[in-house]
């Protein structure tokens, strides 16, 4: 049976001079370096780095009392050590703890493990007790020379880097955790109310994760269910919420130029205008966002709000409409999309709309050329242009506005933090009609053709107002979704030709447009070929991210007039596209693709009064089938349309941080919490946080530099 020694007194162990606070500016040595690289920077960073996982040295177990797949310590005497050669060069020792043997493999080994592990000498080794040809072995099990007392709780393993030791990482770990300042932040009254059992302290909780007692059930602290876990989730959704309750409050304190519609007598106002010369009838939706914005845009605070809506659920033209607004209050529109193609679309709909109205457009991208750019660039200075559309090419340094009052953002999500502050300060505080002296900025609406699941929302948007597009439009055709094997791509092909017969049109995505050594996809430049071989006489398409710009423009073009019966692109064709007459889209390597993505995709069809497919082509490559996640993705996309639902699960299957854009967004994202368990932790930190910003302005403060440090200005943008 187990057996245990005498407990031994355990004592904080110094931080490294690399942690340390005031220690003497030398050169930076490689542990120092990987721990910066962690953002382990201070005290509170590495009493907040908490293990992957823990070790149990706490025991020594018997040889013969160990079940094949045990992770175990023993203690035994080398009987045998030699470098054998086949199948290839590995270190085999034997042990011997007196109740049986058992062979240790190395395949990487240095002469340090052959020193240690020379016969006579006795060993405490921890690993996998396996089932091997001749007996039973551990591979690779850590060891050190047997003596010493038996550690008193779990040893913890955490994440670390290259060049950053486990045992240099838990000195650290340990001193910083000795000497951050773990003060309570939270209101006693606040440490039990409406939660399920109180919470224990801050350092309690801290100390416990980082030296669990050997009796903890492993699989509380694995699924993060255990008392202490609970602790350090509610601090971060806390710090998460009173940073957004915070930036909410800078913001309100800011002036933006209230956009009132002027009086013109009898003639109608630039918005009654749009309406009346739109070829369709906004949905109740439509109404409902655009009223909520119009309201906004009255106030002297900066409008801050998120729309989203599904594909296809007409956002734009509720864009157009603010944008009627501000200009018809005399001050200048900016509209800025993530990729050229989305963005010329916008300008395309957008002059339709407005030109006939008296409006100037000016186009801005990074491909225009030299004379063009001038010339947008003058329009724009001037005022002449009343909306400005573009991609990036918006907020660089030369583009200067005469008044800039409303700026639009659309797919958010694919810009960064710099990019959303660099479009916000584009508006100059001088001589403008109706401006406030100072903390000025211009109104912001941000769009989404992502939909935002609801903890999300109350977690990471909760300093916006979001208004939500729920209907689409009438006449948008329901979209059968099939999931087809790679074997069976013959009869896709066959789909396709009987689509073009009915004078329909057909997309093909593909996720690469070159050769990959790492993963064997099909590109986009092969099915081209391919399919302008199997369908003569129908000129098939290609549009991929490295092509010119002209080039792109000119495909597209041809696929919009009808001229392309096919079109087989990369994901540059994922938002913005809009032909009425493609009734197919055909997805190549489904199974890479993100869920949203897939579903962003589908949205390119289903757009006119034909009946749409779209085919989810997978391969299991050497595979025997697909992968669980894969699969899940797969089953979504056939099961549901509703952009919601799809945002759920795939909020499900990726995690909140995947889910806002590669991290991109700036938002912290949580390192402890999860949106989809600790919903009541997460109702919890919504209430507390506001009583605390105005009641306890104080431990607010310290509560948000303990948890977020400078990342929290992030949060105001």
């Amino acid at each position: 049976m187990p057996t245990r020694s005498a407990p031994a007194a355990s004592s904080p162990k110094a931080l490294p001079a690399a942690a340390g606070a005031g220690a003497a500016v030398t050169p930076k040595s490689q542990p120092q370096k990987a721990l910066e690289k962690l953002g382990l920077r201070r005290d509170i960073d590495l009493a907040l780095h908490l293990p992957l996982r823990y070790e149990d040295e706490t025991r020594i177990t018997r040889l013969a009392d160990a079940r094949d797949g045990d992770m175990v310590q023993v203690e035994a005497q080398v009987t045998h050590s030699e470098i054998t050669f086949r199948p290839r060069r590995q270190l085999r020792v034997t042990v011997d703890d007196g109740s049986d043997t058992c062979v240790l493999r190395f395949i990487n080994f240095y002469p340090s493990h052959q020193k240690t592990l020379s016969v006579g000498a006795r060993v405490r080794v921890r690993g996998e007790i396996r089932g091997g040809f001749v007996g039973r072995e551990m591979v690779h099990p850590s060891f050190r020379a047997a003596g010493g007392e038996l550690a008193t709780a779990l040893t913890p393993v955490y994440p670390t880097v290259a060049g950053l030791p486990q045992a240099y990482l838990r000195k650290a770990v340990l001193g910083g955790l000795a000497r951050a300042d773990l003060a309570e932040t939270l209101p006693a009254e606040f440490l039990s109310k409406n939660l399920p059992q109180p919470l224990s302290s801050l350092r309690e909780a801290l100390q416990f994760l980082h030296h669990p007692t050997p009796d903890v059930m492993l699989a509380t602290l694995e699924d993060r269910s255990h008392p202490a876990w609970q602790r350090l989730k509610a601090e971060e959704l806390l710090a998460q919420q009173l940073s957004q309750l915070q930036a909410r409050r800078v913001r309100a304190a800011m002036r933006a130029p209230p956009l009132r519609s002027p009086v013109h007598g009898p003639q109608c106002t630039l918005q009654e205008q749009l309406l009346e010369r739109l070829p369709f009838r906004l949905t109740a939706a439509q109404q409902r966002v655009g009223t909520e914005i119009a309201a906004d845009l009255t106030r002297n605070a900066p409008m801050h709000r998120l729309l989203q809506g599904d594909v296809g659920s007409g956002k734009t033209v509720v864009a157009a409409l603010a944008a009627a607004r501000c200009m018809d209050a005399g001050w200048q529109c900016a509209l800025m999309a993530p990729t050229e193609i989305l963005a010329e679309q916008h300008f395309r709909k957008l002059i339709g709309w407005l030109e006939p109205l008296g409006i100037q457009t000016a186009w801005l991208t990074g491909s225009q050329k030299a004379k063009e750019r001038r010339e947008a660039l003058a329009v724009i200075e001037s005022g002449a242009a009343g909306l400005v559309v573009g991609t990036h090419a918006v907020i660089q340094d030369k583009v200067v506005f005469k008044n800039l009052a409303l700026a639009i953002i659309d797919e958010q999500h694919r810009f960064g933090v710099a990019q959303r502050l660099a479009l916000r300060s584009k508006m100059t505080p001088t001589s403008q009609v109706g401006a406030q002296p100072g903390g000025e900025e211009p109104h912001l609406l941000m769009m989404t053709a992502t939909p935002i699941p609801r903890t999300l929302a109350m977690s990471y948007y909760a300093d916006l107002d979001v208004s939500t597009i729920d209907e689409l439009p009438p006449g948008r055709t329901p979209i059968v979704t099939k999931v087809v094997s790679e074997a069976r791509r013959d009869e896709v092909v066959e789909r396709i030709r009987s689509q073009l017969a009915e004078g329909r049109q057909v997309y093909w995505v593909c996720p690469l447009i070159e050769e990959s050594e790492s993963v064997d996809l099909i590109n986009a430049t092969q099915t081209h070929e391919a399919l302008s071989a199997a369908l003569p006489g129908t000129q098939v398409g290609l549009l991929h991210s490295r092509m010119p710009v002209a080039e792109k423009k000119a495909v597209m073009a041809l696929f919009t007039s009808g001229q392309l019966g096919v079109l087989v692109s990369t994901t540059v064709i994922e938002v913005g596209v809009d032909v009425p007459n493609a009734s197919l889209m055909v997805i190549e390597h489904a199974e890479r693709f993100g869920l949203s993505q897939l579903h962003q995709l589908r949205g390119r069809v289903g757009r006119g009064a034909a009946a749409s497919a779209c085919v989810l082509l997978y391969s299991t490559g050497d595979a025997p089938r697909l992968g669980e996640t894969a699969r899940a993705r797969l089953k979504a996309m056939v099961e549901t349309q509703d952009g919601f639902e799809i945002a759920r699960r795939d909020l499900e299957i990726r995690g909140p941080g995947e889910f806002l854009g590669a991290r991109q967004s700036g938002a912290p994202l949580l390192r402890f919490a999860d949106l989809a368990t600790d919903t009541e932790l997460l109702a919890w930190a919504r209430a507390l946080a506001p009583v605390m910003l105005y009641n306890y302005p104080e431990l607010a403060h310290r509560h948000i530099l303990r948890w977020l440090g400078g990342k929290a200005e992030f949060l105001k943008a």
